[in-house]
This record gives structure tokens, sequence and C-alpha cells, in this order.
């Protein structure tokens, strides 16, 4: 009796995690980048009444008897597929198709993101809403040329207008007319981009198992390519989240219920004697 007692409060932890995660994904349908998460379940350690056994000269073999102790909480998952893709129409929303991360920094801490809106701080840096600087390879001094060197983007406050190539590259018309170039956006790339850690404000931090495999260049090296004036919304699905829900909500009740039951069971046989 106790034993299904036990799996039934194992089963309802499992669930309130569950739903604990799918109301989040729910309160986040509306924000940038954001990637859902999804759980999953596994059984705990079965209790063996009795052995398996092979075949002899004289017996055939047996199965093992085993009861089932509950279920538990198998991982807790990232699940990075591709949001829908919104226009906006201003000139710093950039969305990516395909695989890859913005770099953003914060002194010597490197964050990553696929929220794409940001915004010009008062020295023409391009920077996020929290104000950390989005990253790329730097011009040459004449701004002709793409440079080698990475570090924080800049377009000149007297610039008359700019754009963004689908390859990352910023170009602009400076004061006086001229065509220049302000940098190119690098994407970072992850093998396993599930491995990320999320830490708030549409924000990663890199793991030992993201499987970091470097800054590519936008459109080359397995990363998607820059849409300039668009924005990645989030890939939460309110129609699967729902009816998620429900069936958590279900298996939630019905772990009650064994509860319940077995409850009522133990009840009837303190009652024998009476």
């Amino acid at each position: 009796m106790l034993r299904s007692m036990y799996s039934g409060i194992s089963g309802m932890r499992g669930f309130q995690t569950k739903l604990d995660v799918i109301g989040n994904n729910i309160a986040n349908v509306n924000t940038l980048g954001f990637k859902k998460g999804r759980v999953t379940f596994q059984d705990m350690m079965s209790q063996t009444t009795r052995g398996a056994q092979g075949a002899t000269a004289n017996r055939g073999g047996v199965n093992p008897m085993q009861v089932g102790l509950g279920s538990q909480v198998g991982s807790i998952d990232n699940v990075h597929t591709q949001g829908f893709r919104q226009s906006t129409g201003i000139g710093l929303d950039f969305a990516i198709e395909g695989n890859g991360m913005f770099l953003v920094q914060q002194g010597d801490t490197s964050y990553y993101t696929r929220a794409g809106n940001f915004y010009f701080d008062n020295d023409g840096n391009i920077v996020n809403t929290d104000g950390y600087y989005l990253q790329g390879l730097q011009p040459t001094e004449d701004g002709t040329e793409i440079g080698e060197t990475e570090g924080r983007l800049n377009i000149p406050p007297t610039a008359q207008s700019y754009s963004i190539a689908p390859d990352g590259t910023i170009n602009y018309i400076d004061e006086d007319g001229e065509p220049k170039v302000a940098g190119q956006i690098l994407l970072a790339n992850f093998s396993n981009p599930a491995g990320l850690e999320k830490v708030g404000s549409n924000l990663y931090l890199m793991t030992g198992n993201a499987g970091f495999t470097g800054l590519a260049v936008p459109d080359q090296d397995g990363v998607g390519k820059i849409i300039e004036k668009a924005l990645e919304m989030s890939n939460v699905d309110l129609a699967e989240e729902f009816t998620e829900m429900i069936v958590s909500q279900r298996g939630f009740q019905a772990n009650t219920r064994i509860i319940t039951t077995s409850d009522e069971i133990l009840q009837e046989l303190v009652n024998l004697k009476r």
C-alpha cells in the first residue's frame, strides 16, 4: 500500500514541475528570441521480488518480477527551434534565420542571445536593452574594408544613413556623403545550443556542454543569415502548451487518486477488527 502512495507522490511532484515549465513557456509567448522548455520523465528504481532465471534441462526460464516505485524528472530541455519572424521596419532590429547567436559583451563577460532588438548609445555603439555591446569585426582605419580585429560595433552619430547586409556587414554614409563600413556582425555557433544556460534578460551563458564551435560570419560556416528590420519571436506554440497543460493536469489528478484509493484501502484494513 505504501509503495503506491509514494509512487503517487513522485508522479505529482513530476507533473508539478512540468506545469511550472509550461507556465513559464506561456508567460514568454511574446518574449523576443525565447526558446521553450520541455520536460521528460524517467521511471525510478524498481523493487525486485523475484529475479530472472535461465532455462535448465528440466525447467524453462522465467522473467523477473518487479514493482516500480514511481517516476522522476529525467530532463528539462531548451528547445532551440526557429521562432517566427516579425517585420518591424526598425533599422537596428535583426533576426537570425538559421543557426547562431548574437554575441554581446559586458566587461569581460560574454553573453549570447537570439533577441535582435538593438539600439544606439550616445557614442553610436550598438547595444542591447541592458547596454551590453554587440560584438563583431572592426573596420580598417580608413573605413573601406572589414578588418580582422573583434570588438564593439559603432556607427558614427554623424552618419546620414546605414544598412545591414545578410552577411552582417554594416554600411553607412558619412557626413560627407561617402560610403563607409562600420564593421561586420559575428554570430556564435554551438553544436549543442540546448547546453547553454539561461541567465535571464534573453541572455545565455556558455557551459562546458554547449559545444562552442567559434564565431563565424553570417550565412557561412553553418550559421544563419541576418534579416534587417525584423525580429525573431518566441517559438512557443500556445495550442501545444494548452494541450500539454491539460494532459499534465489530468496526470496530476490521477496521481492524487492513487493516494486517495490507497488511503481508503488502508482505512479498511484498520477497521477489520472493529
